[in-house]
């Protein structure tokens, strides 16, 4: 009776000192996964370095939530919200994740209206001879219609879909120029993103031609000089918006 006694103390006094050690245990254990929660981490931002650079491991640790309407964000541009129905062809409904860049177009066809353009890609629900949209459309007379939410892709900008912007600029000529108010829109509009996404204007805004290799915005692929010009007139609207 004795020993039985013995053993079931012995037990009772295990139990209370298991009890007595659970949080000892609990935060050890805590401190291991916190430990290898952060080599895994140490580790990617070191690939990332490796891979990318510097800035591959900034974007890394600085995530953007992807807006949904520019007209909220950036009022004092009057962007008109004119969005696609969701379909297959032209406003698919995938969600964007991180914006890593913003993909300069033109219409390709001199004298349509930004309407024109957005009705055009509307039509593709009902008339699917191709996939295309844009984010957003600038008109000859520096309108702005957004055609699909900021936080959903758009088939603009082929393989660089599912990590940018895309904006479709009207020209009136053959040469693919954009006119005074088209450009200085389209500048504005993207200095704004720029801030927002915490972009670089010197290598994160592109040509639909630097993704393909097509010739598109085609007047800014034959003269590079040109878009250059473009990409210093950007990063000075950056900097007037970061002062």
């Amino acid at each position: 009776m004795k020993d039985k006694r013995s053993k079931r103390d012995k037990r009772i006094a295990a139990f209370v000192l298991f009890c007595h050690a659970m949080p000892v245990i609990g935060a050890v254990f805590a401190v291991i996964v916190s430990l290898l929660i952060l080599t895994t981490r140490n580790r990617q931002e070191e690939e990332a370095v490796k891979e990318g650079g510097i800035n591959n491991l900034l974007q890394m640790l600085d995530y953007i939530e992807p807006i949904e309407s520019a007209a909220e964000e950036f009022p004092e541009l009057d962007i008109q919200e004119d969005y696609l129905t969701v379909n297959e062809y032209s406003r698919p409904g995938t969600k964007l994740g991180k914006v890593n860049r913003i993909v300069i177009h033109y219409t390709g066809n001199p004298g349509t209206t930004a309407k024109a353009n957005r009705d055009y890609f509307e039509s593709l629900a009902e008339n699917p001879v191709t996939s295309a949209s844009s984010h957003f459309v600038i008109g000859l007379e520096g309108e702005i219609i957004q055609c699909v939410p900021l936080n959903e892709i758009a088939y603009a900008s082929n393989k660089a879909n599912t990590d940018s912007i895309s904006i479709e600029c009207c020209h009136p000529g053959e040469s693919g120029e954009f006119n005074v108010e088209t450009y200085n829109q389209c500048v504005a509009l993207t200095a704004r993103l720029c801030c927002y996404y915490h972009l670089d204007p010197e290598t994160d805004v592109i040509r639909h031609y630097d993704v393909t290799g097509k010739e598109c915005p085609i007047f800014y692929v034959e003269h590079p000089e040109e878009w250059e010009m473009f990409l210093g007139f950007v990063k000075e609207q950056v900097q007037s918006l970061e002062d």
